[in-house]
This record gives C-alpha cells, sequence and structure tokens, in this order.
C-alpha cells in the first residue's frame, strides 16, 4: 500500500555536530580537549546521505564550522547532494556562555568558511541547544547583521537546558526582517508537547512519536524536525559523565536510523529555505516582547 505523505511544509533538518560537542557533555568535556576524541562524522554523514538519497528527500545541514574546517570535502558532499548548508555557528557554543561580540564573530566566521566551500549564500542559522532566550535580546539582531535570512534557534517548550515556552509555536518574522522559523510542537490540553524531533523521536515509541508530529502538522500547518548524525551511531565511544546525560545521550540508537527511515515515509521533507523563504508569515515585534508571549 502506497503511504499517503504529509505536505505541511516539512522540514527535515539536521545538526551537524559531533557526539563529544554535544551540551549534555559540556561539563565533562573543554572544547580544548575536543583534538583527543575521534572523529565519526564522515560515517554518520554518510548513513544519513544514503538514507535520504534513497527516499529522494532533501535536508537542511546546519553544519558547525569547526566541522567544516576539519572535514571541507564532506561538507562540498553534502552540498552536492542536493542539500541546503545552513550555519551551526563555529564552536558550539551556548549563548549563555558568549557576550555580544564573541557569538557575533562565531556566526560569521562559520558563514563565512561555509560560504567559501560551497560556493554559494548561506541562509540559515541555527543556535547550539537552541539557546536563544528571552535573555538574549540582541542575538536575533546578531544574526540579521551577520548577513543570514532566517534563524531555526527556538523551541517553544520548557526545557532544563532551552526552550522559550511563550515564543510562537509557527513561522514568524522580526522587526529586524528576520525569519524565526521554531521547532514543531503539539498543544494538548493547554500543555505543549515537544514533536520535532531530538531524543524524543528515539526515545518514544515509533507509533506515538510518529501520531504526534502528524497531529502537530495538522495542527500548525508546518512541520519542523530536527536530529544528529551521532543519534544514528550506537558504537561511538562512550563518555565519561552523569547517567541521565548518557542516558539522553544514547536511548535508542541502535534503532533511531530505521524510524528516520519510516518517518521519511509519511512526510514529504524539503529544506528550510524551499519551504519557508518563499512564504508570507506575520511581522511580530522585538523579540524581548515575542519571547515573553506580548504578541
Amino acid at each position: 500500500m502506497q503511504i499517503k505523505k504529509q505536505q505541511h511544509n516539512c522540514s527535515l533538518t539536521i545538526d551537524v555536530e559531533e557526539y563529544f560537542q554535544v551540551e549534555a557533555f559540556a561539563n565533562d568535556i573543554d572544547i580544548k580537549d575536543w583534538i583527543n576524541y575521534p572523529s565519526r562524522i564522515e560515517l554518520q554523514i554518510n548513513l544519513l546521505l544514503d538514507l535520504l538519497k534513497e527516499q529522494k528527500i532533501s535536508a537542511t545541514f546546519f553544519v558547525l564550522g569547526f566541522i567544516a574546517e576539519k572535514h571541507p570535502k564532506l561538507v562540498q558532499k553534502i552540498a552536492a547532494n542536493g542539500h541546503e548548508i545552513a550555519s551551526h555557528g563555529f564552536n558550539h557554543q551556548h549563548i549563555t556562555k558568549q557576550n555580544r561580540a564573541e557569538f557575533s564573530a562565531d556566526i560569521k566566521q562559520a558563514k563565512d568558511l561555509l560560504e567559501q566551500l560551497i560556493s554559494a549564500p548561506v541562509l540559515g542559522y541555527r543556535a547550539p541547544c537552541f539557546s536563544i532566550s528571552a535573555e538574549n535580546e540582541w542575538a536575533h539582531d546578531e544574526i540579521k547583521n551577520a548577513g543570514y535570512q532566517y534563524s531555526s534557534s527556538t523551541y517553544p517548550i520548557s526545557h532544563d537546558f532551552y526552550g522559550v515556552p511563550n515564543a510562537p509555536k509557527t513561522p514568524y518574522y522580526l522587526t529586524n526582517g528576520l525569519l524565526e522559523i521554531p521547532i514543531s510542537t503539539l498543544r494538548i490540553y493547554k500543555k505543549t508537547f515537544p514533536a520535532g524531533g531530538g531524543g524524543y523521536f528515539r526515545l518514544l515509541p515509533y507509533f506515538i512519536f510518529q501520531s504526534m508530529f502528524q497531529a502537530s502538522g495538522q495542527q500548525l500547518d508546518f512541520l519542523n524536525f530536527y536530529t544528529h548524525p551521532w543519534e544514528y551511531d550506537p558504537e561511538q565511544p562512550k563518555i565519561m559523565s552523569s547517567f541521565k546525560s548518557n542516558f539522553r545521550h544514547r536511548v535508542n540508537q541502535h534503532s533511531a536510523l530505521k524510524k528516520l527511515e519510516k518517518l521519511c515515509k509519511t512526510a514529504q521533507f524539503d529544506t528550510l529555505a524551499k519551504c519557508h523563504l518563499n512564504k508570507e508569515y506575520p511581522c511580530l515585534g522585538d523579540w524581548t516582547k515575542i519571547a515573553s508571549g506580548d504578541y
């Protein structure tokens, strides 16, 4: 039986970072020690590229400048396969650990390097760990000033590492002209649930996640799914960290690729740029008001 795919402006996005760069291990691994860990990124990306090619899907890859510098041909391979190259910043540092000047320099450095590698404009940016919060009132202005056209840096939920629960659940423009595209959520009985991927995708049984994802698309008329290459590699080295961090990181990695294959058969995924840059969305004002729900 042929599966009817969802048509709700579906985007598949991949945050290209190494397993040792995730925020959950930030207290265990100093940035200067990254060079001491074996890279797994080429193996992981090739798994995803093969799957996307088989399913005839284009995705947005938010690539770290750190990885682009060390694996330039991998970035070019992603682009050559018809995917959108976007920026994840350079050094994957939570915005709360940077001042405004440091943040600006980081995202400009990443954009410049990526554009040199693919000989094309880099239009999109995603903050590490969705770390733009109500307190980062300058972040979106710096993203716009760096030359990006859109950001996908907010997850309008409550979470211990990230989240702006009062922010809009659908795409919108800020006063400065930057388009913000949030991660998918689902509203059930006045409570907002995450429905856009990440650890929840691996943790939940597939039929539950797929039902939530489908309902989110019907509710909001768009879908923005995100994932990471390390989520599909159960053979990666184990990081010495807390039980909670390791559980979050490693849960169901062995079955994640099969689940992603199933999901790709249910949604007509495309890049964020193709889905959203040709659409009209409301301008909701300045970030401080938007983040507080005053829009």
